[in-house]
């Protein structure tokens, strides 16, 4: 008789003896196209009075949801902080360096000083080179930015992390003119075609996002304040698309979009590098306070992560990142230029924007905590590896798990999820451990789009003629929103004797 065996400990698979089994079953998911959106925040260190960065990364990981930041330097401190505990890294080349990184050898001297030493240990995702560069009017800048970042490219490619890391390089709306309505939007005359298109050809080719700066904050007056913090108001009507707008958000990054597709690009990712509002300004400010800036960051979050896009690009989502981490009281410029952080320096919030984890109001931080994971069958969710993610990837996730402490010796050599010993097998458990000591979070499952939740306990499927069972497979329609979608997920399973 062909069973499975469920294990009280761990999510393995437990076969007879001398088989290997294609199991094909079904994932069923039920989140929206939010799981794909991202929340980060950049992580300004202009003060003097900031924690220490490895008490700022247990804070972030255990006491809130965050799980991206963006780096404006390569802080080798930082990133040794950040190390095992598997938040995405985006680090910045400073705009001086552009020039010196057109040349190769200067370039893999780059790569191998900054990003070598820390990766994979630091989820190292994506490297920036310089910021808002166009907007400098440098020419000397300007003309050596796409040189600089293929340059980099390149020297990626020769140390192999090329398929890990991507380059791009972030825009302030000041790439842009005729931003009204956004259908009209386009670059500005001499940088279009000059910069911007070969730097977008060089994206699409790499498969890296096109990283924009939009800030309502910046963009508003007292007349649309109300458009620009997502309050009722009566909108904007571009009278060539026929759409309707009801915040500056999505009009500025329909802005981009209109301007992306007519120079053929519209294809390219988009992700939203800076974004936020200060909590505190000039006494004259209209607009800045604590409680406008809780309330637009808050929108903003939940606008990126209900799928529903823009109207020029609906259905999509936004990996997005707010601005800031921490007030920094070393910034120059008006007040509201060190008021724009989500917490202060002792990390305690200056808002609350849903970012913070129940446990960190109730209990102490958990770092010096070994912690099991949560049972599995009370939230009736459970993640899995997504059917083609490589097994480096998956191993990688095995490593940053286990490194954070949690218990992995079930999948230890003898223990009782040890067997089948695959990488794959293994990364399940690691994957889920994580999942549901977290939290249960969406994002818990991500793992760099390895990993998907079922809400199928995998412990429990039979295997009886499993051989020849075959699914259908359906592919997501456009908004799929608030529906169950079923994949097909192939694995290959080695025989455990019972």
């Amino acid at each position: 008789m062909n069973y499975m065996r469920r294990s009280s400990s761990c999510s393995s698979f437990i076969y007879p003896a001398n088989m290997i089994t294609m199991v094909a079953f079904l994932i069923i998911l039920s989140t929206g196209s939010g799981a794909d959106a991202s929340i980060g925040v950049n992580f300004g260190t202009l003060a003097n009075n900031l924690p220490p960065p490895r008490q700022v990364a247990e804070f972030l990981l255990h006491s809130t949801v965050i799980n991206r930041i963006r780096l404006f330097d390569a802080d080798p401190q930082i990133l040794q902080a950040f190390a095992h505990t598997g938040v995405a890294v985006t680090v910045t080349v400073s705009n001086d360096q552009i020039p010196h990184l057109t040349n190769l050898s200067f370039a893999q001297r780059w790569i191998s000083d900054h990003i070598q030493p820390h990766f994979p240990s630091t989820n190292i995702i994506r490297i920036l080179v310089g910021n808002e560069v166009i907007s400098t009017g440098n020419h000397l800048l300007i003309r050596n930015l796409v040189p600089a970042m293929q340059s980099l490219h390149t020297a990626l490619v020769s140390a192999s992390l090329h398929r890990r890391i991507q380059i791009s390089t972030p825009h302030s709306l000041g790439i842009l003119s005729h931003t009204t309505p956004p259908s009209s939007a386009r670059f500005r005359q001499g940088y279009d075609k000059h910069v911007l298109k070969p730097l977008l050809s060089f994206l699409r080719t790499i498969a890296s996002p096109f990283v924009v700066n939009p800030y309502p904050f910046f963009g508003y007056s007292p007349e649309t304040l109300d458009f620009a913090l997502f309050r009722p108001n009566p909108g904007l009507f571009d009278q060539d698309t026929k759409l309707h707008y009801t915040n500056m958000f999505d009009a500025q990054l329909d802005s981009v979009y209109s301007a992306m597709e007519r120079l053929g690009f519209s294809d390219v990712a988009i992700v939203v590098g800076e974004i936020g509002w200060p909590s505190k300004g000039d006494r004259d400010q209209i607009g800045v306070d604590v409680a406008t800036a809780a309330e637009f960051n808050r929108k903003v979050m939940d606008r990126v992560n209900s799928g529903t896009g823009t109207p020029l690009m609906p259905n999509r989502t936004f990996e997005t990142y707010i601005f800031a981490l921490f007030n920094e009281n070393l910034k120059p410029g008006p007040i509201s230029e060190r008021n724009f952080g989500l917490f202060r320096s002792d990390l305690t919030p200056v808002y609350d924007i849903g970012i913070l984890r129940p446990t960190a109001r109730t209990s102490d931080p958990p770092e010096n905590n070994r912690r099991s994971p949560v049972g599995g069958s009370s939230g009736k969710r459970w993640c899995v590896t997504k059917s083609g993610a490589e097994t480096e990837a998956l191993q990688r996730n095995i490593d940053y798990v286990c490194g954070l402490g949690l218990d992995c010796e079930p999948i230890i050599e003898g223990g009782p999820c040890f067997l089948p010993n695959t990488v794959e097998a293994h990364s399940a458990y690691a994957m889920n451990l994580f999942y549901q000591t977290m939290g249960r979070h969406e994002f818990d499952c991500d793992f760099d789009k390895t990993g998907e939740i079922t809400s199928i306990d995998p412990r429990l499927v039979e295997t009886s003629h499993l051989d020849d069972i075959h699914y259908e497979v359906y592919q997501k329609p456009k908004d799929h929103r608030n529906y169950i979608y079923i994949y097909q997920l192939q694995i290959y399973i080695k025989a455990k004797t019972i």
